[in-house]
């Protein structure tokens, strides 16, 4: 007699949980090709959460020994503590020689920072073991910033770095190799590190570092004024990576300063220790009129009415996405990051239907098989392409197919507007840094300036910004990150912001920068009154003079 098969069971995935499916999976013989978990909100792989948390004590004892060896946490000073799978934080005990450390001296907290375990005390003369002060900090960054890892360092070079000025309240630091290190910042960048006041016990600087935390969302560290530093990342190794960066840093700012170089000055602005060059933007006397002469020092740039016509965004870029989504997933589909594409698609879309988010997106099935996993992505990217939305899944896809257009010659090279080239490398002559702020990804901003009717001129942009990075481009709060993360978060005005949307110029008005509308051919025409009336309409660059 034959044996009865036995039924194949579906593992749970955080995608199908109590949602429609969009169509009956078909039982098929050979195993479906399956589609690995990912978290719903931070879109990391569920699988790949975390190590548990005999895993995390292990971890935590090399580091301490490692950042012993660099003189990060001696005379039993410093700390260390990692998110464990499933929630619970693993973390150093305080007063303790951390380069002699064991899995086993290892505290365990709940997700809230409650004490889930305590370790056995060693005998005499070593001390009982004492939760780490630095525990209420440790927890502002995971609930703050829902880190994976956070590290204290007591380095010299991290106390010497407040010192830089004793009265300043931020660290910078500009075109300096290590910064591309930092998740989010590129070489030039100016990084910015919050420097607080220090207190006589660490416990008592909770407050003061949450709201730091809250004043500056997009560092990963903040400075303690003679005391030292905390520094966090999404995971243990991209926080000890960000910890050897902001050291190595640190470190280079006080040694540059110790031969008379300041590492907060973009070299392109001072030279060999002279004089700042004089050499920067005037506007024309309507926009000078206007703006009270104001000396620009960073530009932002839209791309679709901007620098190229909405034309060929609309009728070349777009249906070509639209129309090579499937060949590209076919084509690709065993490449990790064709998975990631995947993934993020269908993860937005499980959240459109819990959510309410948006009508008619399609969720598919966990082990989806590969043909019905990209019906559902190609189902999704024409109902967003459609309905023109901007979410990073979408954008990201969008831009991985317009690489393999370009790399094919399928896709015509950019067509810039003829003053944009010109107009972008007087900017830089004049040491002003340009940068590039688009609904697209920042990866398909980079494509679109290599591929130009004016060649490659992508080494001319000093960084990009998108949705995914900063926030919406209608939204006040995404241009102060921007002035934030460019080093203005001071002075806004000093970064002029180029656009052709009204909404956009309301927004990065509001938020300080000096915004100037383009009036190009095919652009929506916004009626007299409806812009902010520090806001000038020009119809080129010509116009903006160097």
């Amino acid at each position: 007699a034959q044996a009865p098969r036995r039924r194949r069971t579906t593992p749970a995935a955080w995608w199908c949980t109590a949602l429609p499916l969009c169509c009956a999976v078909r039982r098929r013989r050979r195993p479906p090709l399956s589609l690995p978990v990912f978290d719903a909100h931070t879109m990391a792989p569920a699988v790949q959460a975390g190590p548990n948390v005999e895993e995390c004590k292990a971890i935590i004892a090399d580091l301490c020994s490692t950042f012993y060896s660099q003189g990060w946490v001696s005379g039993t000073g410093g700390g260390i503590s990692v998110k464990a799978e499933d929630g619970r934080i693993v973390m150093a005990p305080s007063g303790v020689q951390k380069e002699r450390m064991q899995a086993s001296d290892m505290f365990v907290l709940t997700p809230t920072g409650d004490v889930a375990h305590t370790p056995e005390a060693r005998r005499p003369p070593q001390k009982p073991p004492k939760l780490s002060e630095c525990s209420p900090l440790f927890m502002a960054a995971y609930e703050l910033r829902n880190a994976g890892a956070v590290l204290h360092s007591h380095a010299t070079e991290c106390v010497l770095a407040t010192l830089l000025d004793p009265t300043a309240t931020e660290f910078r630091c500009t075109n300096l190799e290590m910064i591309k290190g930092i998740a989010g910042h590129g070489y030039y960048d100016t990084l910015v590190v919050p420097v607080i006041e220090n207190t006589a016990r660490e416990c008592e600087l909770t407050d003061r570092l949450r709201e730091t935390m809250a004043k500056y969302p997009m560092t990963k560290a903040i400075l303690v004024r003679r005391h030292g530093v905390y520094v966090w990342g999404d995971n243990w190794i991209q926080a000890k990576t960000h910890a050897e960066c902001y050291h190595y840093l640190f470190k280079a700012a006080v040694d540059m300063r110790a031969i008379g170089i300041d590492a907060s000055v973009d070299p392109a602005a001072k030279s060999n220790g002279g004089p700042i060059s004089q050499k920067r933007p005037r506007v024309d006397s309507a926009l000078a009129r206007a703006n009270g002469s104001h000396r620009v020092r960073a530009v932002v740039l839209d791309i679709e009415g901007t620098v190229t016509t909405i034309d060929f965004v609309k009728n070349t870029l777009f249906p070509y996405a639209l129309n090579n989504c499937g060949h590209f997933l076919r084509d690709t589909w065993d490449d990790p990051k064709t998975q990631r594409y995947v993934k993020k698609v269908l993860g937005q879309a499980v959240d459109d239907v819990a959510d309410g988010l948006f009508e008619g997106s399609v969720v598919a099935p966990p082990m989806a098989p590969r043909r019905q996993a990209i019906e559902a992505v190609k189902a999704n990217v024409r109902l967003w392409m459609l309905a023109s939305r901007k979410v990073p899944a979408l954008k990201e896809l969008q831009g991985a197919i317009w690489k393999g257009g370009y790399a094919s010659g399928a896709l015509p090279k950019c067509p810039l507007f003829a003053d944009v080239a010109p107009a972008i490398r007087a900017f830089v002559d004049a040491g002003i840094k340009v940068f590039s702020y688009s609904s697209g990804s920042r990866f398909a901003q980079k494509l679109l300036y290599q591929n130009t009717t004016d060649g490659d001129i992508s080494h001319l942009i000093s960084g990009y910004f998108d949705p995914a990075s900063c926030g919406r481009k209608t939204e006040k709060q995404s241009y102060e990150e921007i002035a934030l993360s460019l080093g203005f978060s001071e002075c806004p005005g000093d970064v002029a912001f180029f656009t052709d949307l009204k909404d956009e110029v309301t927004a990065a008005t509001d938020a300080g920068l000096l915004c100037v509308h383009m009036d190009r051919p095919g652009n929506a025409i916004v009626p007299e009154g409806a812009l902010p009336s520090s806001v000038k309409t020009i119809t080129s660059f010509e116009q903006f003079v160097i």
